[in-house]
């Protein structure tokens, strides 16, 4: 990776107004790997591919480019922290870049606001620029080694399909997030049905509540059978949703079973490189997460 290596910055809806923690950690940790993140100024919604593009493909694929577009008028790539903005930019840029007659469309649209789009920018999650740091050069970095933690990963749907718009090995068994969280010292437990969707994409969380809480019920079950002492994502919606259920989970049966703390992957991270909890967000979450910081630190 090449050092300090700016970066267009989208935060998408989900992070900067319901999980602003998430985002102090990513802001936190990403220049101690080399990463400089530039605020993306005026960005909108990514939009939701699965909600707008359902409705108005050319309105969701202007809506899209327009970020990417921004981005690029940086001078940066654009990175996101959301699985479901990164799908989205994924395909629009594979969308107009197969399709030169949709590019000047948009360009079209775009030129009205005095915003010029060429297609050049790349879209890029931010576990890819993690993953760019090599695993001896991260190790080196840290100061409080996570032994004996148990965690559960979760990847995401839109992190990893399709397949062919992804930079990740082809396979249906992807390791990895697990690998990244391994070098932390802590180990990544197996659990049923890993892969699995979190339950709130795709308008299920927006359009059938009871359906989208069971489905992540099944996940929270799997991952406390196989007795994980945590979560861990990398998008703002999967977090939203484990966070946000678990509270829900709990109202209806009046008791608190579920209290499986939720981890953005940069606060384990930056609890690994020995940040402190508070830079991290670490105290602003649903569930908390007082327990496992008293272990890491005592």
């Amino acid at each position: 990776m090449t050092e300090s290596k700016k970066y267009s910055f989208f935060l998408g809806c989900v992070m900067p107004n319901r999980f602003p923690n998430a985002e102090k950690s990513i802001r936190t940790v990403m220049p101690e790997l080399g990463v400089q993140l530039e605020d993306l100024q005026g960005a909108s919604c990514c939009p939701a591919p699965g909600v707008i593009r359902s409705f108005n493909e050319p309105t969701w694929l202007a809506l899209a480019s327009r970020n990417i577009a921004l981005a690029e008028m940086q001078g940066n790539d654009i990175v996101t922290g959301c699985n479901g903005c990164y799908g989205t930019f994924k395909e629009a840029l594979n969308i107009i870049r197969e399709n030169p007659e949709k590019l000047k469309e948009v360009q079209r649209i775009l030129k009205k606001s005095k915003i010029k789009y060429k297609g050049e920018a790349e879209a890029k999650h931010i576990l890819e620029l993690i993953l760019e740091v090599p695993p001896e050069e991260f190790q080196k970095k840290v100061k409080k080694p996570l032994e004996g933690l148990r965690v559960a990963v979760h990847y995401g749907c839109h992190l990893l399909k399709p397949s062919k718009l992804r930079p990740w090995e082809k396979t249906q068994r992807h390791k990895f997030l697990d690998s990244l969280v391994e070098l932390t010292g802590a180990e990544s437990v197996k659990y049923k049905d890993k892969y699995m969707c979190c339950g709130a994409g795709g308008g299920v969380r927006g359009s059938n509540v009871p359906v989208s809480v069971d489905i992540a019920k099944e996940k929270l079950d799997n991952m406390l059978d196989a007795q994980a002492d945590i979560l861990i994502n990398a998008c703002s919606f999967c977090h939203l949703q484990f966070e946000v259920t678990q509270a829900q989970l709990n109202k209806e049966l009046g008791e608190k079973k579920y209290q499986l703390p939720v981890f953005y992957i940069t606060q384990l991270l930056g609890l690994a490189m020995g940040i402190d909890p508070d830079e991290l967000g670490l105290h602003k979450h649903v569930v908390s997460t007082q327990e496992i910081i008293d272990r890491i630190l005592e």
